[in-house]
């Protein structure tokens, strides 16, 4: 029996099927992939291609979109930097959920804090948290504005917007960064690829 925050007396219930069962089922293992950055940074774009990528290799994978997962779970949040870090802890612990249900799970969310983003790492025991930086400068990423936030932000009527009136804190040790070459962006393709590459050799892509 134990006490976890506001919940009293409750108890842990283990299932006679684990982790190590369901990966062998799906011949994968589970892990997360923590894609960060900058709003039009390109990171949606990064989580649909390695999803696809994923698919058509025959593993299977889950994508938490940080804007989509606000029109449910996490719709009676904000953009105070409380909120930010309940945002985040709640999407750490579903994609912890999916991570040992089997799945490679893809979250895809701005996450502009790091102590947010390490707490999330933290909560992975076997350390499969793999943060993917999406390093593009602000300048790239305010010339896309495909939603037309920054150019709300310039104009105040967004307030506490990350790259504008809010930090954003890069990762110190991510396991991958994806940025221009040579003054190009890589195609989607080029980012998944990479991504799965990382994947298969360190072995999350089967289960053996």
């Amino acid at each position: 029996m134990s006490t976890m925050g506001n919940s009293t007396n409750i108890f842990w219930q283990e299932s006679p099927i684990g982790k190590l069962e369901r990966q062998k089922l799906l011949n994968q293992k589970g892990c997360v992939v923590w894609i960060t950055g900058l709003s039009g940074s390109g990171k949606s774009t990064l989580a649909c291609s390695l999803s696809r990528e994923l698919y058509t290799r025959g593993n299977l994978s889950y994508i938490l979109d940080g804007d989509n997962l606000r029109h449910g779970l996490n719709k009676d949040l904000g953009f105070k930097a409380d909120d930010r870090t309940e945002n985040i802890r709640r999407v750490g612990e579903v994609a912890k959920l999916f991570a040992d249900a089997g799945l490679i799970c893809i979250a895809s969310l701005i996450s502009p804090y790091r102590k947010d983003r390490d707490a999330c790492r933290a909560m992975l025991p076997d350390a499969n948290f793999i943060e993917v930086f999406m390093n593009m400068p602000l300048e790239l990423c305010e010339a896309r504005d495909s939603k037309g936030l920054y150019k709300l932000a310039r104009a105040g009527k967004i307030k506490g917007f990350t790259g504008i009136d809010d930090p954003y804190e890069p990762p110190l040790n991510c396991e991958i960064e994806i940025q221009q070459k040579d003054g190009d962006c890589p195609t989607p393709g080029a980012m998944a690829g990479e991504v799965v590459s990382y994947l298969e050799e360190k072995g999350y892509l089967r289960d053996h």
